[in-house]
């Protein structure tokens, strides 16, 4: 059963205009002047920029301590070469939308990269979907153990919280604002937001792929864009529009990674694939994915529309969809040469 919140939306093609606040003329005008402008937005220079940043600020944040064995392993997956640096780019991007400054968005930035890893790091592990590698290195699992593993994972969890508590400037963000991102950020990582994707993961029940996938990988785009926001200030009702957009960016861009992995899939089949994985290209097929994908991508746009007012603050959201469905560069490449 597929999303009712998805597969409701109209098919979308790549110049669909979505009409939003005031008079529908003129919003559709400035939606398809917006969605034009950012096919020629730079993301990849934008994204790249914030990567060098982000990971340089993420290796203060993890120095290796007594015992050093346990922070090896938090670095190890926290600063793998791989990492795209997805939720902090998003997080940096929301919170400029609004006019925030991005040095009110780097600690909570640097949290979301270490709550993400700390997820991946047990998502990983043999009881969970056994995975034995991840963002192109071994798994954390089996360079350090299971036990150490999961050790790293959890001290990830809260050295993220009190990375944002003690680094984020004071004279930027109020206290107020601080604490609605802690929450959020623990709502989603809680039994209620990933925890719950992965249980139903790991009971199989294929009824349930479509709050697996909102719950394993929308959470992360929606708290991660909800984070900026709420770092900058921004009013509850935009809130709310980048809670809609983010999720569907994060499962538009699980369901696109399935197609393109199906679609390059030459030599595993059938036995051979991890029974555990539940995804909309195995459940339903390519065609029914490519749906759920024009439907996700149409969603996250329509959502960006109501906030046509920030001119081109808005432009890396808008990029970010189109990355998500098309992949039409590399990132990683560009960060390690």
């Amino acid at each position: 059963m597929f999303p009712t919140s998805y597969l409701r939306l109209p098919r979308a093609s790549p110049n669909l205009i979505l009409p939003v606040r005031c008079s529908a003329a003129a919003a559709s005008s400035s939606s398809a002047s917006t969605r034009a402008n950012s096919v020629q937005f730079d993301l990849k220079t934008y994204w790249t920029s914030l990567i060098t940043q982000i990971n340089q600020k993420l290796h203060e944040a993890i120095p290796v301590q007594y015992p050093p064995q346990i922070y090896e392993a938090m670095r190890y997956s926290v600063l793998a070469k791989g990492a795209k640096r997805a939720p902090p780019v998003m997080c940096i991007a929301a919170c400029e939308l609004f006019g925030g400054d991005r040095l009110a968005a780097f600690p909570t930035a640097c949290a979301l990269e270490m709550v993400h890893a700390a997820s991946l790091i047990h998502d990983d592990l043999p009881c969970m979907d056994d995975s034995p590698s991840r963002r192109g290195q071994p798994s954390n699992h089996t360079v350090y153990g299971v036990d150490m593993a999961i050790l790293a994972g959890d001290a990830l969890f809260p050295l993220g919280f009190h990375h944002i508590v003690s680094h984020t400037p004071a004279d930027l963000v109020p206290e107020t604002q601080l604490l609605r991102v802690i929450a959020e950020i623990a709502r989603s990582v809680g039994s209620t937001g990933m925890a719950a994707g992965q249980f139903l993961d790991l009971e199989g029940d294929t009824n349930a792929v479509g709050f697996i996938e909102e719950k394993k990988y929308g959470e992360m785009g929606e708290c991660s864009a909800v984070c900026g926001g709420l770092l900058a200030g921004a009013e509850d009702d935009d809130i709310e529009r980048l809670r809609r957009y983010g999720r569907a960016v994060g499962v538009l861009y699980a369901v696109v990674n399935d197609i393109v992995k199906e679609k390059t899939l030459k030599t595993e089949k059938g036995e051979e694939r991890k029974q555990k994985e539940k995804n909309y290209v195995e459940i339903y097929g390519i065609e029914k994915a490519e749906e759920v994908a024009e439907e996700l991508e149409a969603k996250a746009k329509e959502e960006l529309d109501g906030f046509d007012k920030y001119g081109e603050r808005v432009l890396p959201l808008y990029s970010f969809v189109d990355y998500a469905a098309d992949r039409n560069f590399s990132v990683v490449d560009a960060t390690s040469g």
